[in-house]
């Protein structure tokens, strides 16, 4: 089918393509200017948005936080959609993280002395590596950050502030064993359960990989931290509700992009080429488009760049599948179980636990607490009095449970739990557990993880070179010379796209309105 208007297809029907196609669409005379279609690849919209339900309970299987309020785009939505609140309950819509009990391998429960300074300690390290204000309390930091070296990664960063905190406190008063624990080594557990939430917050597999410099280059918005009482698929909704029928093509999968650069247009002797970008489908077949924005993950366009997958063709240029490479790309799942009280007893309120497991190399740890559940850090109910408690796993531990049976995940729990909860405690009584629900974004072929950092080695630049359109603006000595290539044939979207806001949803919109901008300032 051949159009006279140019026709700009979007790969991915998820934050960051929906909102390109929201812009477009609802820009003036935009039918007029343009053919517009959404291919997804998936059986739904959303991408890594994917709201559900689990025991009645709404859930969220990825993203979660509205991170600020603040100038959130994202926030903004969910306000005009009055997605804010619910009848129905809903993940973390109360203050359940507020109110941490932190209990050590072996079921010791540690006093708070113990546990805030560690704390404050890691707190006022992070804040430093991001540019922010130090609370001083209970720590001196000043001192401490005298002793760092502020390069290289955020993980040695930190493990050289815990040392200096060390050195600073040798002859502290206070405990010196608590069971089998050293005041050392639960200090160290107590550092390592930050370092376990910090991964999950940045995606890294180890804190090591993570850029220090970078740190600071990321923007967060001011104002409270929410998740979205109605669900984050509410504002997915919201920015497709405008769209006609059959302007989203839902089992649509991308498997190759042809694409004209300025060589094959000279080895096609200066041809004119219509419609210069071809798109292969994994049904076999084939639409032509003048303009395509691909707001797939990086996860896949790192598998794209594979010589055995070529996603695109002829290949990208160096300059972009170096940045693809250098950057990171994270795997973050959750795991959602379903507690069940014994027979005729009512349900005993879960705390939010937070596990201070014995480190690598301890010959005191337990044999029975499975491996790759000693990288999390803690285990929650979803909200104060749900049924439904949670848990985060970063990386290896998080790609291992996506291949675990449900049995296996719920008798891991259960044996952990039984080790950290006194044997007399009711929460540990009554507790048996029903339904099992993980996600699984690591091996999901649409995705292959969660979202982007910087890795040491790497630079925001790199983001920015992804974001730029092809084919690249070069100049080629011929004479004479050719004609320009079709402008702005690939246009890149994505958070893994957004210097300053990458691996957030925010980031993804402001990604996809850049990009839409960008085609509505190329017609004019």
């Amino acid at each position: 089918m051949v159009t006279k208007k140019p026709r700009i297809v979007i790969i991915g029907a998820g934050m960051a393509g929906l909102t390109a196609a929201n812009k477009l669409y609802t820009s003036p005379n935009s039918t007029q200017l343009f053919e517009l279609l959404v291919v997804e690849g998936g059986s739904r919209i959303g991408g890594r948005i994917n709201s559900s339900e689990f025991c009645g309970d709404r859930i969220e299987q990825g993203a979660t936080w509205i991170h600020g309020i603040g100038g959130s785009p994202v926030y903004k939505i969910a306000q005009e959609t009055n997605s804010l609140q619910s009848q129905q309950p809903w993940e973390c819509m109360d203050e359940i993280y507020e109110d941490p009990v932190t209990i050590a391998e072996g079921g010791y429960e540690l006093s708070p002395s113990l546990v805030e300074p560690i704390s404050t300690l890691f707190k006022n390290l992070m804040d430093f590596c991001q540019g922010k204000s130090i609370d001083e309390n209970g720590v001196s930091p000043d001192e401490i950050l005298k002793l760092c070296t502020k390069n290289g990664s955020v993980g040695s960063f930190l493990r050289q502030g815990l040392k200096a905190y060390w050195d600073m406190n040798k002859d502290q008063n206070g405990i010196e064993r608590v069971g089998n624990w050293s005041r050392k080594s639960l200090e160290e557990a107590i550092f390592a359960i930050h370092e376990s939430i910090q991964r999950t917050y940045t995606g890294a597999d180890d804190l090591c990989t993570l850029d220090y410099n970078a740190e600071s280059d990321y923007i967060m918005f001011p104002g409270e931290e929410i998740t979205i009482a109605k669900g984050y698929l509410s504002v997915i909704e919201s920015l497709a509700s405008v769209l006609p029928v059959g302007m989203i093509q839902l089992g649509r999968k991308v498997e190759k992009i042809e694409w004209q650069p300025q060589e094959l247009q000279i080895e096609n002797g200066h041809e004119s080429i219509s419609k210069p970008v071809k798109l292969h489908f994994s049904d076999g077949s084939i639409l032509l488009a003048d303009h395509v924005i691909v707001t797939v993950s990086l996860g896949v366009l790192k598998h794209g760049i594979r010589q055995d997958s070529g996603m695109f063709n002829p290949p990208l240029p160096n300059s972009k599948i170096n940045a693809i490479s250098r950057l990171g790309y994270g795997v973050v799942n959750k795991v959602f179980l379903q507690t069940t009280p014994s027979h005729n007893q009512e349900p005993t309120k879960f705390p939010f636990l937070q596990m201070a497991f014995h480190q690598t190399g301890s010959g005191q740890k337990n044999p029975k607490i499975p491996e790759w559940i000693r990288r999390t850090s803690f285990i929650c109910p979803i909200y104060s009095n749900s049924r439904v408690i949670l848990s985060w796993f970063t990386g290896q531990e998080a790609l291992e449970l996506e291949s675990m049976t449900e049995e296996e995940i719920i008798n891991g729990f259960s044996t952990t739990i039984s080790h950290f909860l006194p044997s007399n405690s009711k929460s540990q009584n009554q507790l048996k557990f029903g339904k099992v629900l993980r996600t699984q974004w690591g091996t999901n072929p649409l995705f292959l993880g969660s979202y982007s950092y910087i890795t040491v080695g790497s630079t925001v630049d790199d983001m920015d070179t992804l974001a730029e359109p092809l084919p690249e603006n070069n100049n080629i000595d011929s004479l004479p010379p050719p004609p320009p290539p079709p402008p702005l044939q690939i246009l890149f979207a994505g958070e893994a796209t957004h210097r300053t806001h990458y691996s957030t949803t925010h980031g993804a919109y402001f990604s996809g309105l850049r990009e839409a901008n960008r085609l509505l300032k190329h017609y004019n």
